[in-house]
């Protein structure tokens, strides 16, 4: 997490226990919860690999800074645009119409996450972490910088991750994407000299919401039928 070493593995440890219960309770309810049910496991794997960016800044180790900060980019640019809304795709009554626009939002993910992850893997030194304000600033050079402008690049990876909320049939996961786009402001508007770090806590936070709906089997409400 942004502040420290410790809140990043507390935050991390939390999450992943979240995400296990809800795994289990979406077995038993209805497995189409399963991947919703694994977005807070993601999250606590995320903040697992920023106690380790901590734990390299702390020690002068530019490896472990590298490599755990690749990790954590690798959940932010690549997994988080995928799994929201393939999860959502897999939630989705059989035959409702959402679902083939949201597994175009999910290979559209794909693309884009891939275009901004794997340039890194050939350009070591495009990953740039600093302490700032005593949070976490990852600094990178991305390859649409040399195509586009920064903050088309973001307004797309928004657009990518918190769409296939808005358009999904239930009325829980619309209000998570509320909460994104809440989260959205609040990062770009007070945060915005950490920004990736705090957007990945605050999305990480925001979960456990999904966790809510599950054990409560929110989703019933619109579709009955296969909720019971």
């Amino acid at each position: 997490m942004c502040f420290c070493e410790p809140v990043s593995f507390a935050a991390g440890g939390v999450l992943i226990a979240g995400g296990a219960f809800a795994g289990w309770k979406a077995f038993k309810i209805n497995k189409r919860y399963l991947p919703v049910s694994q977005l807070p496991t993601l999250a606590g794997l995320q903040q697992l690999m920023e106690g380790h960016v901590w734990m390299g800044v702390n020690n002068s180790d530019p490896s472990m800074i590298w490599w755990a900060a690749m990790g954590f980019i690798f959940f932010s640019w690549l997994i988080w645009p995928v799994w929201v809304p393939f999860s959502i795709y897999f939630l989705e009554p059989p035959a409702s119409r959402r679902k083939l626009p949201l597994l175009g939002f999910a290979l559209a993910g794909l693309v884009f996450g891939l275009i901004l992850f794997v340039p890194h893997l050939f350009h070591p030194d495009w990953v740039n972490v600093r302490i700032n304000r005593q949070s976490l600033a990852y600094e990178d050079t991305m390859f649409l910088d040399y195509l586009i402008p920064r903050w088309l690049t973001y307004l797309i990876y928004v657009f990518l991750l918190i769409t296939p909320t808005m358009i999904s049939t239930y009325l829980n996961i619309r209000l998570f994407g509320l909460t994104l786009i809440a989260i959205t402001v609040v990062d770009y508007t007070f945060l915005s000299f950490a920004y990736i770090s705090f957007f990945c806590f605050l999305a990480g936070l925001a979960t456990l919401h999904l966790i809510y709906i599950i054990v409560w089997n929110k989703c019933c409400r619109e579709c009955p039928e296969i909720f019971r």
